[in-house]
């Protein structure tokens, strides 16, 4: 069974680190382009980072500089580190994986979606 389980969102201060963890099952983190979205209430999904299969990284403009994405491949898992946090990263975050090693464009491109885990940044 293809499973994707996204943890470790909570409720931080402005200016503080959380690290969100991604644990695949069904399928292998590290043969395919994997990456982190988010969706704020009201606000379409939107793409944070992306990791190619050779390491090769992708961030939006609004994380670049803060946020890490990573992988632990004897974990299959993936991760975000997210410093520095804004009131404006309050979102629910998701992973997905890409299809191939690509990393496409469009949202709607990837596959194997979680249920999401919930950060909330008050100021």
């Amino acid at each position: 069974q293809v499973q994707s389980v996204e943890s470790g969102g909570g409720s931080v201060q402005s200016g503080g680190s959380l690290t969100l963890s991604c644990a695949a099952s069904g399928y292998t983190t590290n043969t395919r382009c994997m990456g982190w979205f988010r969706q704020a209430p009201g606000k379409e999904r939107e793409e944070v980072a992306v990791i190619g299969l050779y390491g090769s990284t992708r961030y939006s403009d609004s994380t670049k500089g803060r946020f890490t994405i990573s992988r632990d491949n004897p974990k299959n898992t993936l991760l975000l580190h997210m410093n520095s946090l804004k009131p404006e990263d309050t979102a629910m975050y998701y992973c997905a994986a890409a299809r191939s090693s690509f990393c496409p464009l469009r949202v709607g491109d990837y596959i194997y979606w979680g249920t999401g885990t919930q950060v909330t940044v008050s100021s």
